[in-house]
């Protein structure tokens, strides 16, 4: 159940917080410091930019935005690259929560290593994927704009909102693929087709759990950052209320800092939550599917393989023969969550 999940994804962080949170740190550094380096940067220099602008030529400035965008596009482009990998990664310590097995943050790294190279197929593929789904709707918006001119505007709407349903709907059948990667050792167009077939039947729940749960982490990684932005008004107020030119463009750098390191604490505490989230769906599904909790009350009771992945060259159970008449369609067994119901 929906509550199950909440709470097994919280149970999971608070046993593994050194392995999920480090891991989600990492995910957001990058972003973080070149985020807080940018701002440093552009707040020191403004000063001489706007002198440059002012005698630059228009190749000049197109020049300029060019690479400020393929900067940031570079950026992001990283950001989730390294976090595709680092999602599967932080798949281990949910899997071995299950079985209120703790793990630490090198352990996660030993157990997950051998799937690091298929990892980062797949998160070249979820890219090239991406950016396909950003090109495509932009290529056939000027397509229509140019030859349509405002009837082609018009059309605008419909197909925008087309492009982002079918996204969306690709996005949830393909959501369990780095689970599937590190759990069942497949590869990468193995693990998005193990994807696909798992989420058969349950895209709609999975679609309003992701949905309820990107909901709750924005709003409180919003929550956090309202006092950042009172940070620039009450250092300017109190510290320096007479401060020069100087003195603002300290209080810039300094705000841009706290902004950077606030902002990636909270959206490193978002991303752990979310990712634990994504694995214990993929261990629900298996179980709902393949019967995956009757393997894994075993191991529990027999204590087999106490530093593997739970779940990792397992067979899927095969109907028929269950304990106390217990079908694996109508849910998890009891037993088979972090909190060990």
């Amino acid at each position: 159940m929906f509550g199950e999940i909440m709470d097994g994804s919280f149970q999971t962080i608070r046993r593994n917080a050194k392995a999920m949170l480090g891991a989600s740190l990492l995910a957001q550094s990058l972003a973080a410091i070149l985020t807080a380096v940018l701002t440093a940067a552009t707040a020191t220099s403004m000063g001489s930019i706007e002198a440059w602008a002012e005698s630059a030529s228009p190749a000049d400035l197109t020049s300029l935005g060019l690479g400020f965008v393929a900067a940031i596009v570079l950026v992001a482009v990283l950001t989730i690259f390294i976090a595709s990998v680092l999602q599967g990664a932080m798949v281990v310590p949910v899997a071995r929560s299950i079985l209120n097995r703790p793990t630490g943050f090198k352990q996660m790294w030993v157990l997950a290593r051998p799937r690091v190279g298929a990892l980062m197929r797949l998160a070249a593929l979820l890219m090239v994927a991406g950016l396909v789904a950003i090109l495509v709707p932009a290529a056939a918006a000027v397509a229509l704009i140019a030859s349509m001119e405002r009837m082609g505007v018009l059309l605008l709407i419909p197909m925008f909102l087309g492009f982002v349903a079918l996204s969306v709907w690709i996005y949830v059948k393909l959501l369990v693929a780095p689970a599937a990667v590190v759990v069942e050792e497949l590869g990468a167009f193995d693990a998005l087709r193990r994807s696909w077939d798992l989420t058969r039947a349950n895209w709609w729940r999975i679609l309003g759990i992701t949905v309820v749960v990107g909901i709750m982490v924005g709003v409180i990684s919003q929550v956090v950052m309202i006092p950042v932005s009172l940070v620039a008004p009450l250092m300017a107020g109190f510290l320096s209320p007479h401060g020069g030119a100087g003195q603002d463009v300290s209080i810039a750098v300094a705000v841009g800092i706290i902004t950077a390191v606030l902002g990636a604490l909270a959206g490193a505490l978002g991303y752990a939550f979310q990712t634990s989230v994504m694995a214990l769906i993929y261990m629900d599904l298996r179980m709902r599917k393949d019967g995956l909790d009757i393997s894994l009350l075993r191991m529990m009771e027999s204590g087999a393989d106490p530093d593997g992945i739970p779940g990792r060259g397992q067979a899927a159970a095969r109907p028929g023969g269950y304990p106390g008449g217990w079908n694996p369609g109508t849910g998890p067994a009891p037993g088979a969550w972090p909190d060990g119901r």
